[in-house]
């Protein structure tokens, strides 16, 4: 009898822990309750000092570029562009954020032709060389001008390739490497969506 007793109660924890809140199955890299990301400043294109605090409600991707990259910053901005057209009607719960790491280059009147080119309701942000720099930090994105191979004074920027993605409560969530494709960020994002 106390053999059943206890296969009973083995039963019954089984059962509530099957029964209870489990954690969402993430494609991206979850990185909830880290350290960082935590604090943006910077100005938008259109000249309004934006926050992270500015878009709760909404799940936010953030990722650091700059608009004379050849290549992975216009995959990942049309990524995510392919990524709102497949959220439908719940893309007005998205808010792409494109964070220059080349303000030398990048002004306000550039970054707005630029980054609604992919999506109208994209922003670009910029700061100056000291707010990049602390924005790039809090972040823990590298990036470095470098000349350009061609001589003649251009230059290009290296620079980390991920997007931080936080939920609708303002939480960092997930990084998506360069790459990851857009049915994962998809996938994830409506996650985050339901989670709200």
């Amino acid at each position: 009898m106390p053999r059943l007793a206890a296969l009973l109660c083995s039963m019954l924890v089984a059962l509530a822990a099957g029964c209870g809140p489990r954690a969402p199955q993430f494609q991206l890299t979850d990185v909830t309750g880290a350290e960082f990301a935590r604090e943006l400043r910077l100005t938008d294109h259109t000249g309004k000092p934006r926050t992270l605090a500015d878009f709760k409600g909404k799940v936010v991707t953030v990722f650091f570029g700059f608009t004379h990259c050849p290549d992975v910053c216009p995959v990942t901005l049309g990524e995510m562009a392919l990524v709102a057209k497949e959220l439908g009607a719940d893309a007005a719960r998205l808010q792409v954020l494109f964070v220059t790491v080349d303000p030398e280059r990048d002004t306000p009147e550039i970054l707005a032709r630029y980054v609604p080119a992919f999506n109208p309701a994209f922003l670009g942000l910029y700061g100056d060389l000291e707010a990049t720099a602390r924005t790039a930090k809090e972040f823990k994105v590298f990036f470095q001008k470098q000349p350009a191979r061609s001589g003649g004074g251009g230059y290009s920027v290296d620079h980390s390739a991920g997007s931080f993605i936080y939920d609708p409560a303002g939480r960092l969530r997930l990084y998506a490497s360069y790459g990851q494709g857009a049915p994962k960020l998809v996938h994830d994002i409506r996650l985050l969506l339901q989670g709200s």
